[in-house]
């Protein structure tokens, strides 16, 4: 691929349970099965997209916190990992990710730390997928500030609707005072049970909101339990259950934002 061509999308709600790394790992999955290479940067501590990819954390290998905690001592090619998918690459969170906003508190450009490290990667990659905190963190600014692309689960739940205010007010303010190429992708509803009441209710809500409504996907990711379960044994479930309502929908997805008839922008989120 030719440099400066990757697409840098952060997968971000400030909600937990709201399906990021889900979204993270399938989509990613989905994307090399459309022939692309794909980079899942873990900026999670509770490194959920890393086990997700069935890549085992240990204090011995170099992870996202060394690269952000020690810039310049390591080059990005020796914390990522090859996982058991060829155009699947990972770069691994670690645990000790959870206290870089206290470490990080008084130094000079901390939101930037991210960009710094991973700048060597633009060009190798087709795209580069970040799951984010369940927090609107210095972590998640550090992600923003290197992203081109904010992707948005919403898990159709009056809390995680709830919550896209702040998260959208956050974008804003990175964009004016850090990073004015970041973009809005997508507002994608997940967990979605048109069963229930409240299911059908938020993603109305989502539809009919002037905020939000031109950012939502028309491709509701259903509640599924093979999701959880493909989680669960380190396997996206793009792979692990092919023919289940979660595989299609995640395909779906990246069908529509990433394939020759989707991807279309929007005008940015302020």
């Amino acid at each position: 691929m030719a440099a400066g061509k990757t697409r840098l999308v952060a997968v971000a709600n400030e909600k937990g349970g709201v399906g990021k790394t889900a979204m993270v790992i399938n989509l990613g999955a989905a994307l090399s099965n459309m022939g692309k290479k794909v980079l899942v940067i873990d900026m999670d501590p509770q490194h959920n997209a890393t086990a997700g990819l069935g890549v085992a954390v240990n204090d011995d290998m170099t992870t996202v916190y060394n690269l952000i905690s020690e810039p310049g001592e390591h080059d990005p090619s020796d914390a990522i990992v090859q996982t058991a998918w060829e155009k699947i690459h990972v770069l691994p969170s670690h645990p000790d990710l959870s206290g870089a906003e206290v470490e990080f508190v008084d130094e000079d450009g901390r939101e930037n730390r991210l960009k710094e490290a991973v700048s060597g990667i633009s060009g190798q990659y087709d795209f580069v997928l970040v799951d984010t905190p369940p927090s609107l963190s210095l972590l998640t600014i550090n992600v923003f500030a290197m992203a081109s692309e904010v992707l948005v689960p919403c898990q159709t739940h009056p809390y995680a609707y709830k919550a896209l205010d702040s998260l959208f007010d956050t974008i804003g303010a990175v964009q004016e005072e850090i990073n004015p190429d970041l973009d809005i992708l997508a507002i994608v509803a997940t967990f979605f049970d048109r069963r229930t009441r409240v299911g059908r209710d938020i993603l109305e809500r989502l539809q009919s909101d002037s905020r939000y409504k031109n950012y939502l996907l028309p491709i509701p990711v259903r509640v599924n339990t093979a999701v959880a379960a493909s989680s669960d044994a380190g396997i996206p479930v793009v792979f692990s259950a092919k023919s289940s309502n979660g595989a299609q929908d995640y395909t779906a997805v990246a069908e529509a934002l990433f394939g020759k008839n989707g991807g279309k922008k929007k005008p940015k989120g302020r």
